[in-house]
């Protein structure tokens, strides 16, 4: 069992988001330069990937580079890159030996040729695993994937393949980046920030928040089960009242 449904009576989390916030700030404490703290926080995403799969936690989407940070300088922007093509290159191996499946959403036309074709490998090596969905977040913003989304909506209806009456909330989620990914449960920001900064505007509508001062490269093990526990304790009502969703918890409880 994992560590996660020790808990009675919980609200089920089966999609982890994070904004992981603060390298940049880690590094400035310590005198290093901002790519130390890139560095480190690489790590920090291969030891939070270990803590979700021994939490059964299906589905972790990390919000790795933003539209916005394109504004950055140039040689930051490539550093990140570099980073992110050695995570790639050095997480293939357990990736596919255990389960993990990589998806990767945002306007991906903006990164370079090799950043893509990378991406693509993965996406495509990695597209059996069933433990545990890593969802990466790369030139991605809320807004630009709703109106990405609005756009392809306007196509295939002046192409005559959608009757825009019949778009509800469901049908349009389809469209979004993360179409076939359930909407996140819990979603996590470090460094002391409250807010999300543009980050999945649409699918986080009834997403439970925590906010941690911990920077992203300090946020290990013990912090992630503090914010596990917290959301234990929350009660998901959806619009709902105490007396309609009491059995719908005790009714998931006896299927356990």
């Amino acid at each position: 069992m994992s560590k996660l449904t020790k808990t009675t009576r919980r609200p089920p989390l089966e999609h982890l988001a994070i904004i992981m916030d603060g390298n940049g700030r880690w590094a400035k404490q310590r005198e290093l330069p901002r790519i130390a703290g890139h560095q480190q926080g690489v790590k920090t995403v291969t030891r939070i990937v270990d803590e979700c799969v021994s939490h059964g936690i299906r589905f972790l989407s990390l919000f790795a580079f933003s539209s916005e940070n394109w504004g950055r300088p140039r040689p930051e922007i490539d550093a990140l890159m570099g980073l992110l093509l050695q995570f790639l290159s050095s997480q293939r191996l357990k990736m596919l030996t255990e389960g993990i499946r990589l998806r990767v959403i945002g306007d991906l036309s903006r990164l370079s040729a090799p950043v893509q074709a990378a991406l693509t490998d993965a996406e495509r090596e990695t597209a059996q695993g069933q433990t545990l969905t890593l969802v990466l977040a790369l030139s991605y913003g809320g807004r630009d994937e709703i109106m990405r989304a609005a756009k392809r909506i306007a196509r295939e209806a002046l192409e005559g393949r959608l009757n825009i009456d019949q778009l509800d909330n469901k049908s349009f989620s389809t469209f979004l980046d993360t179409g076939e990914i359930p909407e996140p449960d819990l979603l996590i920001r470090t460094s002391g920030e409250i807010r999300i900064s543009n980050f999945f505007l649409w699918q986080a509508a009834y997403a439970e928040l925590y906010f941690t001062d911990v920077l992203w490269p300090d946020f290990d093990a013990e912090e992630l089960q503090k914010a596990l526990d917290d959301y234990l304790q929350r009660k998901r009502r959806f619009g709902l009242t105490d007396d309609q969703v009491e059995p719908q918890l005790r009714m998931r409880e006896s299927n356990d």
